[in-house]
């Protein structure tokens, strides 16, 4: 199993970001997947779930209304975007996949090294 995150890098405050994330070695499109973020201080926080059909996505309270997760199955590519970003949102941002397949279990893996997100003026 492979997942490879992108897409970060340093942004300004308000500013906006579009992550990808690359899926191999599984069934892409029988399992649940999530976006988290870790802090080195804070530890590790979900953000998103999205089901997988990508027609229901959920969102920790942080982000919602600010990012958008979807997926394309054809691709075997996850995307995030992300808008008005604070430096509250600067972390490691990882894709993970859900360890039971078809139905969704909250309980997830990240296996990777995730992309790193800085927001700073």
């Amino acid at each position: 199993v492979q997942l490879q995150a992108s897409g970060g890098g340093l942004v300004q405050p308000g500013g906006s970001l579009r992550l990808s994330c690359l899926a191999s070695g599984f069934t892409f499109e029988d399992y649940w997947m999530y976006w988290i973020r870790i802090f080195p201080e804070k530890g590790v926080e979900w953000l998103a779930s999205i089901n997988r059909y990508g027609n229901y996505t959920a969102y920790a309270d942080s982000v919602r209304g600010r990012f958008a997760f979807t997926r394309d199955n054809a691709k075997h590519t996850l995307y995030l975007e992300m808008s008005r970003l604070n430096s509250e949102d600067s972390a490691r941002y990882y894709c993970a996949k859900d360890l039971k397949p078809m139905n969704f279990s909250g309980t997830y893996g990240f296996p990777g090294q995730g992309t790193l997100v800085t927001v700073s003026s």
